[in-house]
């Protein structure tokens, strides 16, 4: 690495990025937001882990921290709520696929999805992407399914040629290649073949008449298998991951098994975490109808007021906490004072205490799956998403975990980061904790 490069590693804007020396399995398919290996690997070091210790994530995503853990010979767990962030990092800790045969079953796959498109008079391609009058009906999901999807989020016709290729995949499945093939689609369907765009938040871009679908899928394919050629021989530490809800794992974990926990909880923002993934989640069949969003949603910490019902009780947790109750009350009096009145700005409130008291719960729950001396990093955000009322998330989780019998190491800053909402910069922090291993006390203990 050269002197340029280690200075401009050290800048706050280039914090959150993801190194080149790092892409390896990393970009199969990763959430653009993700926290990057770097950050975890210094951890994992801070904390002086190795092939004897495990380390645990509980909001695990798409898997950076299993990843890396992997990649450095060290065992690791993850529970994640999201299906599709669940599948990701099944596949991504999962190496023994044969690199070539994996390019050879794709390839074969994409001979037959393009055969198939040719009969039809659809080449994939985008050089001639309207359809005359005469042109095949476009196939499309069940109704039920339909109603899942963002309004214009993949076109009609690079729509019907996923839809082809997942027909192919499961008529030719390889057990052995199939996950993997079917991640690398995921992949394409958000940067290549649908119409979304991501910043902050997942949005809806210009509509594509057109969009290839087998080019982009078979170079996913290939970038993974050219990863696998290079992590021969590091297949053996053992990671797995478990689908579940982070305020309930001591099931899939177990009792006194966790040496450390590398993590990066949802913020209390407004941001809808199926929203992201909702192509994936319904082209790969994980829900089928509004019934199974539900269900998912309610699997998840409340950090949004498109996951709140009416039965949550997480706020119960803190409903003793002076401060989490303050910013609960002034963002409901700046909602009196500007006239909000739509039903998402009347949870404003109550979506606040329920993050924090979802992490008082979870923060509880773990207590029970971690070994005496076990240390913990929590990467969070501040948040001003809420009629611009600031939330301390750090100093508030840190203050949560202390009454529930941690100990409160220190709060690193990792970088700062500009708020849409108040154009103010906000500070995105490290909480690092440790488990002294004392009796369960505090908060609902």
């Amino acid at each position: 690495m050269s002197y340029t490069q280690a200075l401009r590693r050290g800048n706050n804007g280039d914090k959150n990025k993801i190194y080149p020396e790092d892409t390896a399995v990393h970009m199969w398919y990763r959430f653009v937001l993700s926290y990057p290996p770097h950050l975890v690997r210094e951890y994992l070091q801070s904390f002086g882990m190795t092939g004897d210790h495990v380390v645990l994530d509980p909001f695990c995503g798409t898997g950076t921290t299993l990843v890396e853990c992997r990649k450095l010979g060290i065992p690791s767990i993850g529970v994640e709520a999201n299906p599709v962030a669940h599948f990701a990092t099944r596949v991504k800790t999962d190496w023994t696929p044969d690199p070539d045969g994996l390019i050879k079953h794709a390839r074969a796959v994409a001979a037959e999805a393009e055969e198939r498109l040719e009969a039809e008079g659809i080449p994939d391609e985008t050089l001639f992407p309207a359809l005359d009058s005469h042109g095949p009906t476009l196939r499309t999901p069940p109704a039920d399914q339909v109603k899942l999807l963002l309004k214009d989020s993949i076109s009609p016709l690079p729509l019907h040629k996923t839809l082809v290729l997942l027909d192919c995949l499961r008529e030719r499945a390889d057990e052995r290649y199939q996950s993997h093939e079917l991640l690398a689609l995921a992949k394409s369907l958000m940067f290549c073949i649908s119409n979304l765009h991501f910043g902050p938040e997942v949005g809806v871009g210009p509509m594509k008449p057109d969009a290839p679908v087998l080019a982009p899928w078979l170079a996913a394919v290939r970038a993974m298998a050219d990863d696998l050629c290079r992590l021969e021989g590091r297949r053996e530490t053992p990671s797995t991951v478990h689908l579940g809800d982070a305020r309930s794992l001591l099931s899939a974990v177990g009792r006194g098994t966790v040496d450390a926990v590398i993590t990066s909880p949802p913020y209390p923002n407004e941001k809808d975490y199926t929203r992201t993934t909702r192509l994936e989640l319904v082209l790969l069949g994980f829900i089928q109808n509004k019934a199974d969003l539900r269900a998912l949603k309610k699997s998840f910490v409340r950090s949004n007021t498109r996951s709140v019902y009416k039965e949550d009780d997480d706020d119960t947790w803190v409903s003793h906490h002076a401060e989490i109750q303050r910013i609960a009350q002034a963002i409901e009096a700046r909602r009196l004072e500007l006239g909000k009145t739509s039903g998402f700005e009347r949870l404003y409130h109550r979506v606040a205490k329920l993050y924090f008291g979802g992490m008082a719960r979870h923060l509880a729950e773990l207590r029970g799956a971690l070994r005496p001396g076990a240390q913990l990093a929590y990467v969070v955000g501040d948040q001003a998403s809420y009629l611009r009322v600031m939330i301390r998330t750090g100093q508030l989780l840190a203050e949560i975990a202390e009454g529930l019998g941690y100990e409160v190491v220190r709060i690193d800053l990792f970088r700062t980061r500009l708020s849409t909402t108040t154009r103010e910069q906000l500070r995105e922090e490290v909480v690092v904790l440790r488990w002294p291993g004392k009796g369960q006390s505090g908060l609902h203990g």
